[in-house]
């Protein structure tokens, strides 16, 4: 059996594609049920995001071709409208493709880790329906202690490189410690949402959300926590924020500079930081006059990201380092849990001999026959069984010139050459 895996992302594929090859969650089960049942595979997961769909089975690697045809059939899609997409990586190939993808190295922003959580879901939908066996569970918890490693031992995820993270990271190096701080996010789009996301789980105290339409602000605490308020309210809370964070679709500014003032002269001017990521801006310029303002536009976050990426590359390339290491040990593993399989499947098989020659002996036994004869018996017929077959397969081997079986052979019973 071998591991193998099949699929498309962001890659290799365009948007039109991967919405079209995509397996809604409610249908997974049925999909992995469907895949064993038609091409006999032992075992299979589908992970599938809005960037990537891609299957992992143990299965004969033989089989590939038919399990790019399921693909397409499961999708009523033409045949071979997807092949110009998918990749095709077997055993070791497979390992280190799922390793990388685990860390954020395969993702469309480097080192995102969304994809893990996402992979870890895909991994329990499968062992939900019964499509878990050894190889893939020792496959994807490698995996996961992979990208447990990487998160550990590198800076991949340290670095911001997107423009909310990269707001957020601002504001913890201005105060440090979040969790007696107050957040104003003014806009309930995207960004917005993104930077609410990292603020929480930064610890932040409190989180006030404004925007024009207040039911598009109150959809965002009613699924994080929040105040949401309208844009004509934000005089009356300013002065409550030390973190200020703007992302609108407005053609004039939000906040002016006498507001600010205001709200600086209520707080007895405890410093505040704002940013300000929309274009046009949300904030006037001027307000980069004001003492204790730390006032940052989306051209500063740019700068920010810059580094952050470069950072980031550093650390893949750490990462890409950590991964191969541990793809040569998992190896060793699977081959591992290959012997065991076989050791056992040897085990078994010289116990039904054992069994058959022991029961024939208390046979004779039973009919008088002396205990010396019944043991010479067992001893002679369990012994040519066991090694009637190997005996068989050394000799057609030694004929057609395979020595290797034969050097196996003498290497595996410790056998001594005495023809010397």
């Amino acid at each position: 059996m071998s591991l193998v895996a099949i699929g498309l992302n962001h890659l290799t594929a365009p948007v039109d594609v991967r919405e079209r090859i995509a397996f809604a969650p409610e249908r997974l089960p049925d999909a992995l049920h469907t895949l064993r049942r038609d091409l006999s595979v032992s075992e299979a997961t589908i992970v599938s995001t809005c960037n990537r769909t891609e299957i992992y089975c143990g299965m004969d690697a033989t089989l590939t071709p038919a399990l790019v045809n399921w693909l397409h059939d499961y999708h009523r899609a033409p045949d071979d409208s997807f092949s110009p997409f998918l990749f095709e990586h077997h055993d070791q190939q497979a390992v280190h493709h799922l390793m990388r993808v685990c860390s954020g190295l395969d993702s469309m922003v480097l080192g995102e880790p969304q994809i893990l959580g996402q992979i870890k879901q895909a991994y329990r939908d499968a062992g939900d329906s019964g499509s878990i066996g050894k190889h893939l569970s020792l496959l994807f918890q490698s995996a996961f202690n992979v990208a447990k490693q990487v998160r550990t031992d590198t800076a991949i995820g340290a670095s911001p490189v997107s423009v909310a993270f990269a707001a957020v990271s601002l504001a913890k190096q201005i105060f440090g410690d979040l969790s007696d701080h107050t957040a104003l996010l003014i806009g309930a789009g995207e960004t917005i949402e993104l930077a609410l996301q990292h603020l929480q789980s930064s610890g932040i105290g409190r989180v006030i959300i404004a925007n024009r339409t207040l039911e598009r602000a109150q959809r965002l605490t009613n699924q994080y926590q929040g105040d949401a308020i309208t844009l004509a309210e934000i005089p009356n809370v300013l002065a409550l924020a030390d973190i200020t964070i703007s992302s609108t679709g407005s053609t004039l500014p939000i906040l002016g500079k006498g507001a600010v003032e205001q709200a600086l002269k209520a707080r007895k001017h405890r410093p505040m930081a704002m940013i300000d990521i929309a274009v046009p801006r949300d904030i006037e310029a001027q307000v980069v006059d004001l003492s204790d303002v730390f006032l940052y536009t989306v051209d500063d976050l740019t700068e920010i990201i810059d580094q952050g990426m470069r950072a980031r590359q550093e650390a893949a390339a750490k990462a890409e380092s950590i991964i191969d290491h541990q793809v040569v040990n998992f190896m060793q593993k699977l081959r591992g849990l290959d012997a065991g399989r076989t050791i056992a499947d040897l085990r078994g098989y010289a116990t039904g001999l054992q069994q058959e020659a022991l029961k024939n002996a208390q046979a004779m036994l039973a009919k008088g026959e002396s205990p010396e004869k019944a043991l010479q018996y067992f001893a002679h017929t369990f012994t040519n069984k066991l090694l009637h077959k190997p005996s068989t397969q050394l000799r057609e081997a030694s004929e057609t010139g395979d020595h290797a079986i034969v050097d196996a052979a003498r290497q595996l019973f410790d056998l001594k050459d005495n023809s010397q």
